[in-house]
């Protein structure tokens, strides 16, 4: 037993170096590209700012109206890049103060060019910014930074080029949505930095603070999903809007959208794909988190769950010749994140990784098995993670692949019986047949993997 903890504790030292190193080679020690021998990294310096230069003004060139004067372009920003680099380099030659010089000038000709343009009646400053930005981002390449600029420059772009998305995404959003992205910022920036970083409880195989990451991560990716449900998915279809579902919560999915089908029985059908749509996603997202925690385990499940996913897909493209059109209504689910459901969720996963690790000792494989089943019958998110915290630990990678597909076969008979207690009539043929295959298919999968 305390070999195994060993294991957990050095592996995940491990986990930690490696996570560290990858930060630290986006973020190398400044060494500033000056001297004769440096002269090859002098114009790789170059060409990073002018590239970041041109991608930025590209998208302000091209998201302006043709008959709008703008502050700078696509000739004028990588100008601003080079002046930038250039600040930098002639204050390291001479004296560092001069750089504030240089800053100083451009501040005074942003400053002038906004105030010129808000008396003609533009408004905004969105370009002045990003000027700003690239300066610096100019400035960085010069002292060292290689990679973060270019990254930081992807993100700008992006966001410039995301103006009528966000600005629509604004109209839509709630104070309940506010709320929420308060409290994921609260468990995040308040409550992981004091949790204890160390092994506690029975057989101590439970770190609060690995606990409370994976809280912030599954939190996370459910928060992605409504956000991505919040801009597209209402006017994209019932396809899209379920396989983001699936990306939320499957089974929450399944029961909002089945209590549904019964105050608008002309869209059961339709409503019954997308249960099957936001089921097969299940087995996506499944592999998602996997992938990121342990990549070793998601290659021993990455063929049945493409299997079980391809399988609802197919039946869900079968079925949807005889489909009705869509309505345009607000999404289905609401915001999956508060603070009640990550604190339950933290304590679901500290309890399942410590009964995985109980049942696994006591009761062998069998008793692996049990728990997985039984943790299907909620969230398939908690035992995931359990199993591949312990893969090839503990637990072999049969039994773990074994325990696996038990959790999400007893998750789809689940949400089978959901669609059969609170949906109409219609839905309950459509989910029980699409995910009946399903289920069959997972259960044979089982009786091959334990012939």
């Amino acid at each position: 037993m305390n070999q195994d903890t060993s294991v957990v504790k050095n592996d995940s030292t491990n986990l930690s170096n490696e996570f560290i190193k990858f930060i630290e080679s986006l973020f190398p020690n400044p060494r500033p590209l000056t001297g004769e021998v440096d002269l090859i990294s002098i114009l790789q310096g170059i060409a990073v700012v002018v590239f970041i230069g041109l991608l930025i003004g590209l998208e302000r060139e091209y998201s302006r109206k043709k008959t709008e004067k703008i502050f700078a372009g696509i000739r004028t920003f990588p100008l601003i890049g080079l002046y930038g680099f250039t600040s930098a380099m002639i204050s390291s030659i001479t004296v560092q103060w001069i750089y504030a010089v240089f800053f100083l000038g451009y501040s005074i000709l942003s400053t002038a060019s906004y105030y010129s343009a808000a008396i003609r009646g533009r408004r905004g400053g969105t370009s002045e910014i990003a000027g700003f930005l690239v300066f610096i981002l100019g400035s960085m390449v010069f002292w060292g930074y290689m990679h973060l600029p270019v990254i930081i420059a992807i993100i700008i772009t992006l966001f410039l080029s995301l103006k009528i998305q966000l600005h629509s995404f604004v109209g839509k959003i709630n104070s309940e949505d506010i709320y929420a992205t308060l409290k994921l910022a609260i468990i995040t920036l308040i409550i992981l930095p004091i949790l204890p970083n160390r092994y506690i409880g029975p057989m101590n195989v439970i770190n609060p603070i690995q606990v409370w990451y994976m809280v912030i991560f599954v939190s996370g990716l459910s928060f992605l999903g409504y956000i991505l449900m919040k801009l597209y998915g209402s006017k994209k279809g019932i396809l899209f809007t379920s396989l983001l579902g699936g990306l939320v919560s499957s089974t929450a999915y399944t029961f909002s959208i089945s209590k549904k089908s019964k105050l608008e029985e002309n869209l059961s059908f339709n409503y019954g794909l997308g249960i099957i749509a936001a089921s097969s996603m299940m087995f996506i997202r499944a592999l998602i988190i996997i992938s990121i925690l342990n990549s070793n385990f998601a290659k021993f499940i990455l063929v049945p769950f493409l299997i079980f996913f391809m399988i609802g897909f197919l039946i869900y493209l079968i079925f949807y010749k005889n489909n009705y059109q869509t309505s345009d209504d607000s999404l289905i689910i609401k915001n999956p994140f508060e603070l009640k459901s990550a604190f339950m969720f933290g304590l679901v996963f500290g309890l399942t990784i410590f009964i995985t690790k109980l049942a696994q000792v006591y009761f062998g494989n069998q008793g692996v098995y049990v728990a997985s089943s039984l943790a299907g019958f909620s969230s398939i998110d908690a035992i995931i993670i359990s199993l591949s915290k312990f893969f090839n630990e503990s637990i072999s990678s049969i039994d773990a692949s074994r325990a696996i597909v038990f959790a999400t076969s007893t998750n789809t008979l689940v949400k089978i019986i959901i669609s059969n207690i609170w949906g109409s009539s219609q839905l309950k043929k459509i989910v029980t047949k699409g995910l009946g295959f399903v289920f069959i298919s997972q259960i044979i999968y089982l009786i091959i993997l334990f012939l």
